[in-house]
């Protein structure tokens, strides 16, 4: 398949969770002899942290000034079995109407930002990369998050095929390494502050820190502010660069995953980092929200906390079930969860659009 990507950004990770999923995919898809393009706007504050310069043959990553030179090679771009536009991608109208006009494969537009996409819609706000009447003029729309919001993409923006293409991660990048003293604890939790998570965060991690004075909890993320409510047994890194966070997931007892209000009140969203710390074999902790179970079963792969007490609990069990639950969700990550599946997923999923008839078989047998 010869698949054309317009999308945020696959060059750089900083700031960003595009391009990490983007690297994961692009690497199975070229394994398997799929020539991708991926378009990128060749914005200033992600060249200024470029961490990829080339994606694997037959994949290729074309960088662009203005959108004058993207339409000065369009027949190379929209002469493809699929066409697709991301959200977030920041000449996404433009790209829509591009392949509109020249594209001959299925058009696909992939929100990996569904819970933002329908919270703005809802607040009456605009959404820059959807296209002023929807979605309906796409063949297929792939949502980052499934459940409920599948019927919202179709009903509030008309799309007429719609299916789920969630996270994912890459075990080559993510997989258990030996423990590192800098990292140690009891509980950790690596996420950039954020206003709408931080009361999660309070009761799941700061709360039991308080109640738990002779453990060791471990906090990484960038923008915490001065006032946060620290405590003397929190070790705190402001910046864990990526190639760390194996070694940051495999040196606590148990790590602890937060998601987003707007993800946890969609459900059915689950976030990268959860995946990231089940393939490396972490015991993960993680707050609850609907459709959870059907990436990881709650006691057996994973553990649910309501509130504080769920932690303490968590962590007073012992290392040997805490470990035989980080293997068990890292096995269903590896099953399920993986670049390769993702990749895969996506292949049939366009497939399908690209031959209608088959279409409700294909959406079915993945939603």
């Amino acid at each position: 398949m010869k698949l054309t990507v317009f999308g945020l950004t696959v060059s750089s990770s900083w700031g960003n969770g595009h391009a990490t999923l983007w690297r994961g995919l692009i690497r199975n898809l070229a394994a398997a002899g799929h020539q991708v393009t991926f378009v990128e706007r060749d914005q200033p504050w992600y060249a200024d942290h470029r961490d990829l310069h080339a994606l694997p043959s037959p994949a290729r990553l074309v960088l662009y000034r203005d959108w004058a030179d993207v339409l000065a090679m369009r027949r190379e771009l929209t002469d493809a079995d699929a066409v697709m536009v991301t959200s977030y991608c920041p000449d996404a109208v433009a790209a829509t109407r591009l392949i509109e006009a020249e594209g001959r494969g299925a058009r696909v537009f992939y929100d990996l930002d569904t819970p933002v996409t329908l919270a703005r819609l809802a607040a009456g706000g605009a959404v820059d990369y959807l296209p002023p009447e929807g979605l309906g003029g796409f063949d297929l729309v792939l949502s980052y998050t499934g459940g409920p919001a599948l019927d919202a993409l179709r009903d509030r923006l008309g799309a007429r095929a719609a299916a789920p293409l969630y996270g994912h991660v890459d075990p080559e990048a993510h997989r258990p390494v030996p423990p590192q003293d800098v990292f140690r604890g009891d509980l950790s939790y690596l996420g950039t502050y954020a206003d709408d998570r931080q009361p999660t965060v309070a009761e799941l991690f700061v709360e039991p820190a308080r109640a738990a004075p002779e453990r060791r909890f471990v906090l990484g993320g960038s923008s915490y502010p001065a006032d946060f409510p620290w405590t003397a047994n929190t070790f705190y890194m402001n910046h864990v660069a990526p190639p760390d966070h194996p070694a940051f997931f495999c040196s606590s007892r148990l790590t602890l995953n937060v998601t987003r209000a707007d993800m946890a009140a969609m459900g059915w969203c689950p976030s990268g980092r959860l995946f990231e710390a089940a393939a490396c074999g972490a015991p993960i902790v993680s707050d609850s929200w609907d459709g959870l179970d059907r990436f990881f079963t709650p006691g057996e792969e994973v553990l649910i906390a309501e509130d504080r007490g769920d932690v303490l609990a968590a962590l007073a069990r012992s290392d040997a079930e805490l470990a035989r639950i980080g293997e068990a969700g890292r096995a269903r990550v590896l099953a399920e969860h993986s670049s390769a599946v993702r990749a895969a997923e996506m292949v049939r999923l366009i497939e399908g659009a690209r031959t209608p008839a088959l279409s409700p078989a294909v959406l079915g047998a993945v939603a």
